[in-house]
């Protein structure tokens, strides 16, 4: 960067061009900012992250000015990223961009090559062998079938992917009988732990996580996202209590002063509802 102040007038008109330029001078140790400047990977990763989950619910808003603006953040935050890689002579980010346009060919030779693939699920065990070759041609072959499944995932995301893997091997059930089964056993370890008393709270969350894993489990066997599945129900709930407080705000009172039994009736209300 140059020596003197940054004005906008001086920054490019190309819009990926002048985004580049606004994060390298924001890290500029002479005239960027200090909050800028003081970052590592590790303190920007959780922005990362959250600016990754609201690009979600914009999505599941279908609100698209959100949307617009929230892959804007998101953007921002892979030029972040490499603007630092940067500074550290790693990498840059046309070296991200590229590496990921080569990917996306080598993964899609039904697309930019010969090769025929009959539907998405011929995709998927092709995008599977392709990354495989990947890890091989890199020396970064995996030394078992669960490697490289990213610990700082959500942990029903996680969870899925490690029984996809798993699946991938072999070690699945072909139908959903069995995992109901499992859950149902899950659950039934988790009840005679809490009936057992008093509660062992290492062992509660350890069967705890025995009944989500398996739910997860068959989420994944119905074909369902676990992550979206409860997003949804947070977003159910979250309707239905706010027309209990609603309906009682309209009484003049709080949850807090109604009984259990008012409350269950309004969300029954609210439940009828939809």
């Amino acid at each position: 960067m140059p020596s003197d102040r940054p004005t906008p007038e001086k920054l490019p008109k190309e819009p990926l061009a002048r985004l580049l330029a606004v994060m390298a001078w924001l890290r500029d140790r002479r005239h960027g900012c200090p909050w800028d400047i003081d970052q590592t990977f590790r303190t920007i990763a959780p922005y990362t992250i959250e600016e990754a989950y609201e690009v979600a619910d914009a999505i599941e808003r279908d609100d698209m000015p959100s949307l617009k603006e929230e892959l804007g953040d998101l953007l921002l935050q892979v030029v972040y990223h490499a603007q630092m890689a940067t500074e550290a002579g790693a990498f840059t980010f046309s070296d991200v961009a590229r590496a990921i346009a080569d990917k996306m060919v080598d993964r899609h030779p039904h697309v930019f090559g010969d090769l025929k693939i009959a539907d998405a699920d011929a995709q998927t065990i092709s995008w599977e062998a392709r990354k495989a070759a990947e890890r091989t041609r890199n020396g970064s072959e995996p030394t078992g079938a669960l490697e490289g499944v990213a610990r700082a995932l959500p942990a029903l995301l996680r969870a899925e992917k490690l029984q996809k893997r798993a699946a991938r091997v072999g070690f699945d059930w072909k139908e959903t009988g069995p995992v109901i089964d499992k859950i149902e056993e899950e659950l039934g370890e988790l009840r005679s732990e809490i009936a057992a008393g008093p509660l062992d709270q290492l062992r509660i969350v350890d069967e705890m996580g025995d009944v989500l894993f398996a739910v997860a489990n068959l989420a994944r066997h119905c074909k369902v996202d676990p992550e979206a599945a409860l997003r949804g129900t947070n977003d159910k709930f979250e309707r239905r209590f706010r027309y209990i407080e609603r309906r009682l705000a309209d009484q003049g009172r709080k949850p807090a002063e109604a009984t259990l039994e008012e409350m269950e009736s309004l969300w029954q209300e609210a439940k009828s509802k939809g």
